[in-house]
C-alpha cells in the first residue's frame, strides 16, 4: 500500500469510528459501543457499510435535531432534542435502579448507586491529617489549591482561564 492510500484508509477507518459512536450516543447506549451493530451502520441493508450508509446516517441524526424540518436547527430544537434525550435516559436509568419495579427508588437505593456523599468526599480530600475534621488551615491550603487550579494568583487577581470562574 502507497502513503496517500494509506492515509485515506486511516482516515475512513476514523470516519467510520466517529459515526458509529456518534450513532451509538444519540440511540442512548452512552457512547460505549453496546447499541452499536453493523447493521445499524448499514443503512440501506447492503451487506457492506459504505459512505453512502454513514451520509444517511449523519443525515437521520440532523434530521432528528431538525424538528420542523427546515433545514437548520435552532437553539430551541436543540435544547428540545437534548431535553428529550436526558429524558429517556434517566427513565433507563431509573428502570434499571427500581429492581422491584414498584415506581420508587428509596434513599438506600440511590446513596448505593451514588457512593460516598460530597462532605465524606470533600473531607477525604481536605483533611490532609486523618483528624477527621477540617481545621482553618487546612480550609485555607485546600483554597489555595482551588483557586490556583482555577488560575488564580495567591493574591486572588485573575488570570488565564479561571477568568470568571469562582
Amino acid at each position: 500500500m502507497d502513503n496517500s492510500t494509506l492515509k485515506i484508509f486511516a482516515a475512513s477507518l476514523a470516519i467510520l469510528a466517529g459515526t458509529g459512536v456518534a450513532i451509538a450516543q444519540e440511540r442512548g447506549v452512552g457512547g460505549r459501543g453496546e447499541g452499536m451493530t453493523f447493521e445499524s451502520l448499514d443503512v440501506d441493508g447492503s451487506g457492506e457499510i459504505t459512505l453512502e450508509d454513514l451520509e444517511a446516517a449523519r443525515e437521520q441524526r440532523f434530521a432528528e435535531f431538525d424538528a420542523n424540518g427546515d433545514g437548520s436547527v435552532t437553539a430551541d430544537e436543540f435544547t428540545a432534542h437534548a431535553q428529550a434525550r436526558a429524558a429517556d435516559r434517566a427513565a433507563e436509568m431509573f428502570a434499571r435502579l427500581d429492581a422491584d419495579g414498584d415506581g420508587v427508588l428509596s434513599r438506600d437505593v440511590l446513596a448505593g448507586r451514588m457512593g460516598r456523599s460530597p462532605g465524606e468526599r470533600m473531607l477525604s480530600r481536605v483533611d490532609t491529617d486523618n483528624s477527621g475534621g477540617v481545621s482553618a488551615e487546612e480550609f485555607d491550603s485546600a483554597k489555595q489549591r482551588m483557586s490556583e487550579r482555577r488560575g488564580m494568583f495567591r493574591d486572588g487577581k485573575e488570570r488565564g482561564w479561571g477568568r470568571g470562574n469562582h
